[in-house]
């Protein structure tokens, strides 16, 4: 028996065919903007791109879409009400910010003169973010041509920060100033990707990230090692002693509270990640290492998905120039990393590192830690009724199962939870060949309109499944 025509995918397809050229040449124009946050001389750039995507939404239809200021560069917010005042409402979030590129870096072309070759789209920010950012324009009137609607189904909201490839320094302080006009029931995250180009998937979660360098002193200069040594505390060696304590024979952080709160992973989302089709030997090829390591009794994609873990990012002390200096060096230091899991504070965290490190530091060593500001991680439920929406939406897309991930870095979506109080959810279609942050940065089309269409399905689901009231 054949399978039943969805007349609203057939509607949508319809429409993104007739409209497909036009988006593509839009999309090229932003593109060409080099707006690289990270290059004070590009900050001309990045508010063209800021001004370039407010008069763009407008032209979508947003009734609002306004520049917003910040210390650095500027975001774009847009807002698009609901017929339907019990509509959900959510937000959705990006960066229009891109990676410094240069031709001279190994492309094969201008990064910033967009080019198609054989069905992608070449160009430094056509993955990360404009392209996923830019597919919600032509969804959302998709979606209303679709449906017949003058507005769409929920009440649409986006927030497209300038920061986010300079590390977000601002994105906080914004979110906070503004959580009343932010104020969602859900948040989209489209700065993401797939598993693979056959095996589209959602990610359910992001980790979070607290760092700190550790400083140890010892003698006030240094000192001669043959005079000295043996009679006084070397803070090299103590560093050294900091780093072999940090994990037990299991590969489990030692630190006594570092697990405190840490979400397990359920059996079915065990099953779920042993789905995907994963070749280690692949990865420790991608990882350019040799063999698999972490904590016992979790597999590869566990440990980076779902486990917190700690790192030594780097390590000094001492004399490191050419032959020998037998000194017992002043100082020594240790930069550490926690990637961290839902339900771990990263305060918390912080706290027991520092605990730890008093109660092992011996006398006549002076020690400084100090800690960057944290990310918190986040991670939506299987059964939530906004993830459900995003899965049948994509299912809609693709005509085929999708799957689950979780993304093992971290980045400012955390913040949008934690100030807002709403679930955050995964919308992204591009793929690992991509080329994030690389040269020859691109872009699959097909997928691109995937995308498209998984957007302009979206917002008719989640009005349907998910109301207000109880």
């Amino acid at each position: 028996m054949s399978k039943p025509v969805d007349s609203a995918v057939s509607a949508v397809r319809t429409y993104l065919d007739r409209h497909r050229a036009a988006f593509l040449d839009d999309l090229a124009e932003w593109l060409r903007i080099p707006s690289v946050s990270a290059q004070p001389g590009h900050a001309p750039d990045v508010r063209r791109s800021a001004d370039w995507l407010a008069a763009k939404l407008t032209q979508t239809g947003f009734p609002t879409a306004e520049v917003w200021e910040t210390p650095g560069a500027p975001a774009v917010y847009a807002e698009w009400p609901a017929g339907d005042p019990a509509a959900p409402t959510v937000l959705v979030y990006g960066h229009h910010d891109v990676q410094p590129a240069a031709r001279e870096d190994g492309w094969s072309s201008d990064p910033f003169e967009p080019v198609v070759r054989a069905n992608r789209l070449y160009a430094r920010g056509a993955a990360d973010d404009k392209g996923q950012v830019f597919f919600h324009t032509l969804g959302v009137r998709a979606h209303l041509a679709a449906t017949g609607r003058t507005a769409p189904a929920v009440t649409l909201k986006l927030l497209i920060e300038g920061e986010e490839e300079s590390g977000s320094p601002h994105f906080r302080a914004l979110v906070e100033e503004h959580a009343g006009r932010l104020a969602a029931d859900a948040v989209i995250v489209s700065d993401t990707g797939m598993w693979a180009a056959d095996t589209p998937t959602v990610c359910t979660g992001m980790r979070g990230l607290a760092e700190c360098e550790i400083r140890l002193y010892g003698p006030d200069q240094d000192i001669h090692s043959g005079s000295f040594g043996g009679a006084v505390p070397n803070p090299a060696t103590e560093v050294a002693r900091l780093v072999a304590a940090l994990h037990d024979e299991h590969a489990r952080v030692a630190i006594p509270g570092f697990y405190d709160g840490v979400i397990e992973l359920t059996d079915r989302e065990r099953e779920l990640f042993a789905e995907l089709p994963f070749d280690e030997q692949r990865w420790l090829e991608t990882a350019k290492s040799r063999a698999a390591h972490g904590e016992a009794g979790h597999t590869t994609l566990e440990r980076i998905w779902a486990r917190p873990t700690a790192e030594v990012n780097g390590i000094g002390g001492g004399y490191q120039g050419p032959g020998s200096k037998t000194i017992i060096p002043s100082s020594a230091m240790v930069k550490l990393s926690f990637r961290l899991v839902a339900g771990q504070d990263p305060d918390h965290v912080a706290k027991a590192v520092r605990g730890w490190v008093a109660g092992r530091i011996p006398p006549g060593i002076r020690c400084e830690i100090e800690f960057t500001p944290a990310t918190r991680p986040c991670l939506t439920p299987l059964d939530h009724p906004a993830l459900r929406s995003v899965v049948r939406a994509m299912e809609r897309a693709f005509d085929q199962p999708v799957r689950f991930t979780r993304e093992g870095g971290s980045g400012p979506a955390a913040d949008l939870q934690d100030v807002l109080g709403a679930p955050v959810l995964f919308l992204g279609i591009s793929v690992p060949s991509d080329g994030w942050h690389a040269p020859d940065e691109k872009i699959e089309l097909d997928l691109l309109f995937k995308g498209v269409e998984t957007s302009a399905h979206l917002w008719s689901d989640l009005a349907a499944h998910w109301r207000h009231g109880p």
